[in-house]
């Protein structure tokens, strides 16, 4: 994690902004193309990621974008804003330990990446979601608008709270009302058992929710929570700010179950959950 850096946006004519920054770092790995893929297969969706996208996806699936410590989240910065010196030692630290592998990987993920067929209402989520990729992780936080002690960002129930609760959509006064608790713990706990999405049933904008045991975690075990976009990713705020990540390893180890606002606020269809026997509710 980065430390001791307390300079502020707005440095000396020519420094680079953390977007300008991110994306030398991707030319100079020979990862353009990649940064380029992670675009094209979000825009053939239909979610009109931001120019940054494709660059902050790579440098986060790197871990060349980190957090600062817990109790440091004045420094963190918004992508247009001046990057201090502190990120860019780290993020070139970390350039010089990649091993040929991690590339390897990245370029194998970029060549596969595509997301499914959209419905509308899926897309509608899935662009909110994506245009804050790039944002940093700010301890309860819920908005990228700065605030008068930390820069604007997202804790990973903050994330789901501003796509889900706080945006506004056409002809959606239901869907705020579907997420009533602001935690990971409380938004884990309001889909009943019986209504909970496993894995396999995962479907584009359903809310996905990560514990110790599982399956078998208990609401106050959640630790962690995020969007899915489809095709085995996540979309969601972590350790490197608002980030892509595959569904796999810790992720898929831990993955607990999920839920479906779009259909408890009935703007999609109403669909099965075999494996909890039961219906995703439709609420009054």
């Amino acid at each position: 994690a980065l430390r001791g850096d307390t300079a502020r946006p707005g440095g000396a004519d020519g420094a680079a902004t953390l977007v300008e920054l991110d994306a030398a770092l991707v030319r100079a790995l020979g990862l353009r193309a990649e940064a380029a893929a992670f675009t094209k297969g979000a825009r053939r969706a239909g979610l009109a990621p931001p120019d940054r996208f494709g660059t902050e996806v790579v440098v986060r699936l790197l871990g060349l974008r980190e957090n600062h410590p817990a109790g440091e989240d004045e420094l963190e910065r918004h992508p247009r804003d001046v990057a201090t010196r502190a990120q860019a030692a780290y993020s070139f630290a970390r350039l010089l330990e990649l091993q040929p592998s991690e590339l390897e990987q990245v370029r194998t993920e970029a060549a596969a990446f595509a997301l499914p067929v959209l419905s509308p209402w899926q897309r509608r989520i899935l662009r909110t979601a994506v245009g804050l990729v790039g944002y940093p992780y700010v301890w309860g936080g819920s908005s990228e608008q700065a605030a008068a002690t930390a820069a604007g960002g997202f804790d990973c129930s903050g994330f789901v709270w501003r796509v889900y609760k706080l945006q506004r959509y056409p002809a959606s006064a239901r869907l705020p009302r579907m997420l009533q608790g602001r935690t990971t713990y409380t938004m884990s706990a309001e889909s009943a058992r019986s209504t909970r999405v496993p894995y396999r049933q995962l479907a584009p904008a359903d809310v996905v929710f990560f514990g110790a045991a599982g399956p078998s975690s208990k609401p106050a075990q959640i630790d962690h929570m995020g969007i899915y976009l489809g095709n085995g990713w996540l979309v969601h705020s972590s350790r490197n700010g608002v980030a892509l990540t595959p569904l796999t390893g810790w992720y898929r180890e831990r993955y607990a179950w999920a839920r479906r606002p779009l259909a408890e606020a009935r703007l999609e269809p109403v669909g099965e959950v075999t494996g909890g026997g039961g219906l995703v509710p439709v609420l009054p």
